[in-house]
């Protein structure tokens, strides 16, 4: 597997509408979706970061704090590695991503362009 960069970062937090008025505010960083309970935030390189709140639907396996993604070309492959490494994975795989647990017991990510 060849990781080839940071590729997302995304934080399911109670504090939500705080963390992304101080991304939206503070940081400057462009605000390109909303919808309840979920903001989507672009990076420079085209990457993005992303705010959930405790109750937004899809993401009860973000339980240790902000989620990494690593970036790779070729996620099925990567995945199939990290499978036949005994590595757990979380939730249902996305078109682009596929969740994890490391082995200290944090969530990631590994996340390919579309």
């Amino acid at each position: 597997m060849e990781i080839t960069g940071l590729g997302w970062l995304g934080t399911k937090t109670p504090h939500a509408k705080e963390l992304a008025d101080f991304y939206q505010q503070v940081l400057g960083l462009p605000l390109t979706h909303h919808e309840q309970g979920f903001w989507i935030f672009e990076l420079p390189d085209g990457r993005n970061v992303e705010v959930f709140a405790d109750d937004y639907r899809g993401k009860e396996h973000f339980d240790t704090g902000p989620v990494t993604g690593f970036a790779v070309d070729d996620l099925p492959a990567a995945v199939a590695e990290l499978e036949a490494a005994g590595v757990e994975m979380l939730g249902e795989p996305g078109p682009t991503w596929q969740h994890f647990r490391g082995p200290d017991g944090n969530v990631y990510e590994l996340v390919t362009r579309p």
